[in-house]
């Protein structure tokens, strides 16, 4: 049970981030547009995770690696099974948007 806790959370086997961007994965950031305008990941695409099932065209890549971030990481969590409820097959929870900047940039 605790390990389905942790995967659903994204805290599974290590994910390298920065080989994932490098590789070309989006990075979609699921805070409010007054959240990420406070600070974000350059090039990241903000979807409000309220707004997301109403904006998945904007995502027309059903099989790009989509990395998933928020302020914490629930809401990320939440993203990701959204996303791969909807077909998406390459989906990361990335957590918190200024951790998952650090794991990028390390």
């Amino acid at each position: 049970m605790i390990n389905k806790i942790k995967k659903i959370l994204g805290f599974g086997p290590k994910v390298d981030y920065a080989t994932l961007v490098k590789q070309g994965a989006i990075i979609l950031d699921v805070r409010s547009k007054g959240e990420f305008s406070g600070g974000h990941i350059n090039g990241s695409i903000n979807i409000s995770l309220d707004t997301l099932s109403s904006n998945l065209a904007k995502l027309k890549d059903k099989n790009k690696t989509i990395i998933t971030c928020c302020a914490s990481g629930m809401r990320s969590a939440s993203a990701k099974s959204i996303l791969k409820s909807n077909g998406y097959s390459q989906v990361y929870n990335g957590g918190g948007w200024s951790s998952l900047q650090n794991k990028i940039n390390s």
